[in-house]
C-alpha cells in the first residue's frame, strides 16, 4: 500500500491540515493518509505542547469520518525528541509491505537538508511538498527526484493562531472541525 505520512504536532489539527491531506489523498497516488502525532518536534519547546493523548484524541475526531485517514502513535513509545528518521527506520521495519511518502510543507522544505540524515530518508522514501504562503528562495534539493512540488489550496491559518483565538477568548468556529471545537472548549484547552 502507498501511504502518506503527515507528520505534525498537531496542536491543535485544524481545517488547514485536513485540507491538505485530502489534497493528498485525491490527486496523488496514495492509498491512505497517516497522520503521524509528533509527541515532542525538536524544533518545538515541550511547554507549548498539549498532552499527546489528548492531541490524539482531537485527531482521531477530527477523522473519524474519512476511511482514507488514519491516525498513527507510533512515536509516542520512540525515543524523544522525535526524529524523523529513526521513526521511518520503525515503519519500514514494522510495515515491510508497505511504501511510505512524506507528506511536508514548503516551509519544511527549505530546511529540509538540515534533517537528521536527510540523505537516508531520501534514499528510502518519497517526499511530497504543499506550497506554503510567502516561501520564495529556491531549497537546496529543489531538483531532487524523489522530492514533488503540490501547488494545494491552503488556508492561511496555524495552531499558534488558534491557539492565541483561544486564549484571547474569541472564537474558533470553522478554524477545526466542529467535534474539535466543541470538545476543546469543553475541557478548556489551551487557556
Amino acid at each position: 500500500m502507498q501511504i502518506g505520512l503527515f507528520f505534525g504536532s498537531f496542536n491543535p489539527i485544524h481545517t488547514g491540515h485536513l485540507i491538505i491531506a485530502n489534497y493528498m489523498a485525491d490527486y496523488t497516488r496514495l492509498d491512505e493518509i497517516w497522520f503521524v502525532v509528533s509527541p515532542q518536534n525538536p524544533f518545538k519547546s515541550k511547554d507549548e505542547l498539549l498532552d499527546e493523548c489528548e492531541r490524539l484524541h482531537l485527531l482521531e475526531m477530527a477523522i473519524e469520518n474519512d476511511s482514507r485517514f488514519k491516525v498513527c502513535d507510533i512515536e509516542f513509545n520512540l525515543p524523544r525528541p522525535s526524529y524523523t528518521e529513526n521513526t521511518l527506520l520503525h515503519l519500514r521495519t514494522k510495515f515491510k509491505q508497505d511504501q511510505f511518502t512524506l507528506i511536508i510543507g514548503g516551509d519544511n522544505y527549505q530546511k529540509f537538508h538540515k534533517w537528521k540524515n536527510y540523505e537516508d530518508i531520501l534514499q528510502h522514501h518519497k517526499v511530497n511538498v504543499y506550497a506554503r504562503i510567502g516561501i520564495v528562495e529556491k531549497p537546496l534539493l529543489a531538483n531532487h527526484p524523489g522530492i514533488k512540488l503540490f501547488e494545494v489550496p491552503l488556508l492561511n491559518i496555524s495552531s499558534t493562531y488558534i491557539r492565541e483565538t483561544i486564549q484571547a477568548c474569541k472564537s474558533i468556529r470553522y478554524l477545526v472541525p466542529e467535534a474539535v471545537r466543541i470538545e476543546i472548549e469543553r475541557r478548556s484547552f489551551y487557556l
